[in-house]
Order: C-alpha cells, then structure tokens, then sequence
C-alpha cells in the first residue's frame, strides 16, 4: 500500500554555499598574491623584462591569477544556488554566466603573459639574440590578443555590477556584500594601467571583497537554506486567495 505520508522534495543547499564561500575566499586570497608576488621592474627596458619575466615568481605570481579567475566564477554557484526563487535569480544566473565568459576571454592573456614571456625572457637570458622587447610587444598588443583580454575584463565587470543588484534585490544577504567586489572588478582593466603599489592595493581590494562575499555565505549556510521542488502532479495552492481572483 502506497504511503500517504507527504514527501519532502525541497534541496538542502547548504554544501554547494558552503563550497562557494571557500572557492571565493581561496579565490581572493590569489587574488592578492598575483601582484604581491609578481616582480616589479622596468619592462619597457631589456634588462628589466628579463628580470621580471625569467624569474621564478613571474610564473608563480601569473598562475595565483589564472586560478583566481578560475575559482571565483565557481564560487558564485553559491549565489545562485541561494537566489533560487527569489526576486532577482534571473540576473544572478546572468551575471554568473557572464563572468564565466569573461574568466574564460581573460585566461588565455594570462597564460601567454605566464608561459610565452618567461620562455622568452629565459631565452633571452641566456644570450639568444632577438628583438626582446618586440617579440614582449607582440605576445601583449597582438589584435586577438588584447580584444580577447579587454573583452573578458569588460565582462567581469558587468558581471560584479549584476551580482551586486542581484545580491540587493534577493535581499538573501547584507544588501551590500557584493558591491565592492563590483566596484573591485569595474576597476580591473584601469588598473593594469597603474603603478606596482596601486596594483597591489587594487590586489587587496579584490581579496577583501571576496572575503567578505564569502563570509556572508558562510554565515547564511548556518541556518537551512532550501528551495522547494513541487510534485509535477501536485495542486496548485490558491489558499487565502479570495473567490474570483485567481488569474
């Protein structure tokens, strides 16, 4: 005999949040070491682009980016995960997908920056002879190249400043939790443009913007967050609606 017993179909998401807070929090904790540990010399000279790009920590400090930028489009299924049948879960899902395809536009900059540049460099360090600075510019300013990078940072962008109105108007969370992680990313293709100290501040910026995104998550994984999954065969519920007003 079939069980008359009502079932639960709602989905606990408190381990997808969980798993996002720390995939943002790892992400901005790389966030900041990407341009703490990258090494700061004149680039525009010979000798300062071998220094910096040969060197052990170029690769290093390249790599925090890549998987920075890899992690913090994971972490913001968390955001989607708690915004399911809110108001605002459409743009939350928006703004996920598009930073997904701005991480995606970005990364391949970042690997020629990490792998093609310190292989030069390091040739160039050993006396091969060639136009450095040429083959550098070539790598940085090639068409592809850098309509790819501007186009993926832009991305990110718009996707910081989606989440931040999708965050406010879910109201799931401190309605200011996402915004200065837009603020963080709207700011990063100018800062590239700026000296090594405003790039690290801009680093710091970005982790702390993170972890705070992160910390909200964390603290509203404590109570039980669920979205509930109707029966396909269940009524339709018109309780408290009065006679002659369904639509």
């Amino acid at each position: 005999m079939a069980s008359t017993q009502p079932v639960d179909r709602s989905i606990d998401f408190r381990p997808v949040i969980r798993f996002g807070a720390i995939t943002l929090a790892l992400s901005g904790l790389l966030f900041f070491f990407y341009p703490a540990v990258r090494p700061w010399h004149d680039e525009s000279t010979v000798s300062g682009a071998i220094t910096s790009m040969s060197a052990g920590a170029w690769v290093a400090a390249h790599l925090f980016g890549i998987f920075a930028l890899i992690l913090m489009p994971l972490g913001m299924l968390a955001l989607c995960a708690m915004s399911a049948g809110h108001r605002g879960d459409r743009m939350t899902f928006i703004g996920t997908v598009i930073m997904w395809l701005g991480a995606g536009l970005a990364l391949p900059y970042y690997g020629a920056e990490d792998f093609a540049l310190h292989a030069i460099a390091r040739a160039a360090s050993s006396g091969a002879q060639f136009d450095l600075l040429g083959l550098v510019n070539a790598v940085r300013f090639g068409a592809a190249a850098a309509a790819t990078f501007a186009a993926g940072l832009a991305l990110l962008g718009i996707a910081g400043v989606l989440l931040a109105i999708s965050v406010w108007r879910t109201a799931i969370l401190p309605r200011f939790s996402a915004v200065p992680l837009a603020v963080a990313l709207v700011l990063l293709f100018p800062q590239f443009y700026l000296p090594a100290w405003a790039r690290i501040a801009h680093g710091v910026l970005v982790a702390l913007a993170l972890f705070w995104l992160a910390w909200a998550l964390w603290s509203s994984s404590a109570r039980r967050v669920t979205s509930p999954s109707p029966s396909p065969f269940a009524e339709p519920s018109h309780a408290g609606v009065p006679v002659g007003e369904h639509r």
